[in-house]
């Protein structure tokens, strides 16, 4: 396919999935509940962490978890006592349970108190002149296990340092920053550019993007998601990443490989 062809192709299903329709199945649509910013970034990073397997069990799992935070991320995080921790022990899904949970609320309870969005977790620790989101994402890596930890924890939050290819945190940095007119990703944060964000890859879009040519071969890790990224950004230079919506759908739901 040439390269005008194959913009054209992405375009047209980009467009396609990045639409309203695309929330309810979607593990973007737990943040969609609430309309707080930090009960927004609390629930979407919890969303897209959680973010194994079959959709609709993801959905389910999270909607769980916001009811053991009495659908109040915010609120419980900040202002919960010792005595409410108790019922999130018995949260699981896939490998992540109640020990992995007790310190993600110990971390986002230390760090609201000081700071008021997520945002800067990541964006700190880059600048505008940076090209991608690599800094923010191991910077946010050594920030969120700062305080003591469960070694177990340590593999729910990944880091591109160890050439992973970070997808879940890519999406929630996409849901978070890019454009939200067309009601999908919501556009809060406004200290990392649109252009900066890399797409987040797994073994789905992986496929697809060999199969189309924009990487050799499929493989999941840091450098696949750049130089896909890279390839995306000669088609849209300022917002690559709305092509997630096209190899995702091309991969996920219409089976394209």
């Amino acid at each position: 396919m040439k390269s005008q062809q194959l913009k054209e192709f992405l375009d047209a299903k980009a467009a396609y999935y990045d639409q309203p329709a695309f929330v309810p199945g979607d593990p973007v649509s737990v943040p969609h509940k609430f309309t707080l910013l930090q009960d927004i970034e609390i629930a979407g990073l919890f969303a897209a962490i959680l973010a194994w397997g079959n959709r609709t069990t993801i959905i389910n799992k999270c909607t769980e978890l916001m009811t053991l935070f009495d659908n109040a991320p915010y609120d419980f995080v900040r202002n919960h006592q010792a005595r409410d921790r108790m019922r999130l022990m018995a949260f699981k899904h896939r490998t992540f349970n109640g020990l992995d949970l007790l310190y993600f609320v110990e971390f986002l309870q230390h760090y609201y108190t000081n700071i008021t969005s997520l945002e800067f977790a990541f964006s700190g620790h880059i600048t505008a002149e940076d090209e991608d989101v690599t800094k923010a994402l191991a910077g946010f890596h050594k920030m969120f296990f700062s305080l003591e930890h469960p070694e177990r924890t340590r593999k729910h939050i990944s880091t591109p340092d160890r050439n992973s290819a970070c997808k879940r945190l890519n999406m929630f940095l996409r849901w978070m920053v890019r454009d939200s007119k067309n009601g999908v990703d919501f556009g809060l944060w406004k200290h990392i550019s649109p252009s900066q964000l890399i797409c987040p890859v797994d073994v789905h879009v992986s496929r697809v993007a060999a199969r189309l040519g924009l990487i050799p071969k499929a493989e999941a890790n840091w450098k696949t998601a750049t130089e896909l990224t890279e390839q995306l950004r000669l088609l849209d230079p300022e917002d690559p990443v709305k092509y997630d919506f096209a190899l995702f759908g091309l991969g996920v739901i219409e089976k394209y490989v």
